[in-house]
């Protein structure tokens, strides 16, 4: 973090207090009442799920140090993402199907999959921020695979609390010392990231898809914003492999150092 120039620390505080502020605020007043934000965790306890909408907002926060079309890719890419991954928290709970294959399998059976909406709601948004972050057509297909991919990727990590914030915060860093705006967009990734971290990782809330999608969606873009042609192909080779690999990543996020069970 030492790289920080004024508008990555205003953007990584931003990210920061707006993130606890809605977390406290969702705890206030519920919308439709707590018993709505309850789940179930790994370890078969209860915890809220105000860490989503949280992160969102903190993200969207910490974006508006920048202007134009940056600031516009980034909020385009954060709400695309986790409005997806809030019609999977809330219509495929208890869904037990998992993975690209079973979604498609179900789509093929004329079943549209809360999974389904995700798989191809998210590249959307990911390539339309893709596209206001590049010029050339291909730097804007490559940077909306980045987009989705670390989407994707954090998503799969989010298996154990505090997984997918804490990988947002070491993917991160390097990103920090990229050229702008990829460097504000890391900044206000990271600054929402850590003020969900403590009670995520306590068990306090869960992030949820939506909070996994959004945080991966707004490194994405910074990662996407910060980077060229070469750097663009390169990271979306990494997260196409992992994607492909996507159990074996879940189980090895899994097997970590455990986090708080509640």
């Amino acid at each position: 973090m030492l790289g920080m120039i004024p508008r990555r620390p205003t953007a990584f505080l931003s990210a920061a207090a707006t993130t606890r502020a809605a977390l406290t605020t969702l705890r206030t007043r519920p919308p439709g009442g707590p018993d709505r934000w309850r789940r179930v965790n790994f370890a078969g306890r209860d915890v809220d799920l105000y860490g989503g909408p949280a992160v969102i907002a903190g993200v969207v926060a910490g974006a508006a140090a920048l202007a134009g079309r940056p600031r516009a890719a980034a909020g385009l890419a954060v709400l695309g993402a986790g409005v997806c991954g809030a019609y999977d928290d809330v219509r495929g709970a208890g869904d037990p199907r998992r993975g690209f294959r079973a979604h498609l399998r179900a789509l093929r059976a004329g079943e549209v999959t809360s999974g389904a909406v995700k798989l191809f709601g998210v590249p959307a948004a990911a390539l339309a921020a893709g596209a206001l972050l590049k010029e050339r057509p291909v730097d804007k297909v490559l940077a909306g695979v980045v987009v989705a991919g670390t989407a994707h990727l954090v998503n799969l990590v989010d298996v154990r609390p505090g997984r997918a914030a804490a990988t947002v915060l070491a993917l991160g860093d390097p990103g920090l010392l990229h050229a702008e705006p990829g460097a504000t967009l890391a900044a206000a990734s990271m600054g929402a990231a850590a003020a969900v971290l403590p009670d995520d990782a306590r068990g306090r809330t869960m992030i949820g898809d939506t909070g996994a999608h959004a945080l991966g969606a707004a490194l994405g873009a910074a990662i996407a914003a910060g980077n060229g042609r070469a750097g663009l192909a390169a990271h979306a080779a990494g997260l196409v492999a992992a994607a492909a690999c996507g159990d074996t990543v879940s189980r090895v996020a899994a097997s970590g150092p455990r986090g708080a069970a509640g």
